[in-house]
């Protein structure tokens, strides 16, 4: 059955993992129960799953090709025991050579880099979504420049995935401004979230997003919010949906499906 494309807040550093003191005890415990219950939501069980996270960059899309992955804890100043997390799922090869193949047929310049982890917008939410580590996983770097056209492109070219029991995950938040977590922006969040709400129905629009109602305050860097592009261009005319929402550290942010079936989770 075709897979959706879904984008997801992969939270704050390895905040599942850990005592969260930097706000209530049970500050992520939704998005947490989201992320868990992801799986069991699709059509049915991936046979793959193709992560773009917004913290991999690169002058190409660039698509991580080895077996086998090591983790990259790029995060800092959290307890010790969040440097030994573990995540042991197969990396494909195969796969990561048919996102190569397509994104080529589109026209679309790439490579392949065997050598790199996965980074914590893989790994931590992926412990989450499958916590046996069963289903190969892959990674697919952002495209340094950050044009929305270029990445819905992408995201285009990389459709077919979806009928190959494929699914694809733009993995960052809906808002990321590390200056603005607090209840003065919780208005300002909530607009632009609105806003996102509807533009992920017309790619169009969504690619104009520095012009939404508090754009830049929601990200003053897109790189967080990218990974929407290619989910929303992989499915490109087929419905999309908020399928979940939450106050967390005081701002909105949400996750989005994008074609097929909808997700057994929903938005507050």
């Amino acid at each position: 059955m075709r897979q959706p494309a879904v984008f997801i807040p992969h939270g704050a550093g390895p905040c599942f993992f850990m005592e969260w003191t930097r706000g209530p005890a049970d500050t992520w415990a939704r998005t947490e129960a989201f992320l868990r219950g992801l799986v069991a939501g699709l059509p049915e069980r991936p046979r793959a799953i193709l992560v773009v996270s917004s913290h991999w960059e690169e002058p190409v899309f660039t698509v991580g090709s080895g077996e086998a992955p090591q983790l990259i804890f790029d995060y800092y100043g959290f307890p010790e025991h969040a440097y030994e997390l573990t995540f042991p799922a197969p990396g494909s090869p195969e796969l990561a050579t048919r996102v190569q193949a397509l994104l080529k047929g589109a026209g679309i310049a790439s490579a392949a880099d065997p050598a790199r982890g996965w980074d914590h917008g893989v790994f931590v939410p992926l412990k989450l979504v499958t916590p046996d580590a069963d289903i190969p996983v892959v990674q697919l770097s952002l495209k340094a420049s950050l044009d929305p056209a270029e990445h819905l492109a992408a995201g285009r070219a990389l459709a077919p995935l979806r009928d190959e029991g494929v699914l694809i995950v733009g993995s960052g938040m809906s808002w990321h401004n590390m200056r603005g977590f607090s209840p003065a922006y919780t208005q300002a969040s909530a607009d632009f979230d609105a806003w996102l709400a509807e533009a992920v129905q017309d790619p169009g629009k969504l690619a104009r997003w520095a012009e939404a109602p508090n754009g830049r305050l929601a990200h003053p860097r897109e790189e967080h919010l990218a990974p929407i592009f290619v989910a929303a261009g992989a499915a490109e005319g087929e419905p999309a949906e908020v399928v979940f929402r939450d106050t967390v550290m005081d701002v909105v942010v949400s996750a989005h499906q994008f074609g097929a079936p909808q997700l057994a989770a929903r938005a507050a």
